[in-house]
């Protein structure tokens, strides 16, 4: 299962007006109910927010990097290098 963290820390730290936090926090929802529509969901683990999606394909789509560990991305890759035909 493909994830990254979603860290809201910082979001509004940057804004000089309410109006301009306002507009910061629309602009977040927005996006996240982009991404429920398209399949992502929240999985909370511990005190960590992760933004979850099952197709591999999905995800890069979007242009997310995965944190999955390394040896479970590596998975992925075919043994046999002769499939790949270089």
């Amino acid at each position: 299962m493909r994830f990254f963290t979603w860290k809201d820390k910082g979001l509004t730290s940057d804004c000089s007006s309410l109006e301009a936090m306002a507009s910061r926090f629309d602009e977040s929802a927005k996006l996240m109910k982009k991404l429920s529509q398209k399949g992502f969901k929240l999985k909370k683990v511990k005190e960590r927010q992760l933004i979850i999606h099952s197709d591999s394909d999905v995800f890069e789509e979007w242009g997310f990097i995965s944190e999955e560990r390394p040896f479970k991305q590596l998975s992925l890759i075919p043994e046999d290098e002769n499939i790949l035909n270089f």
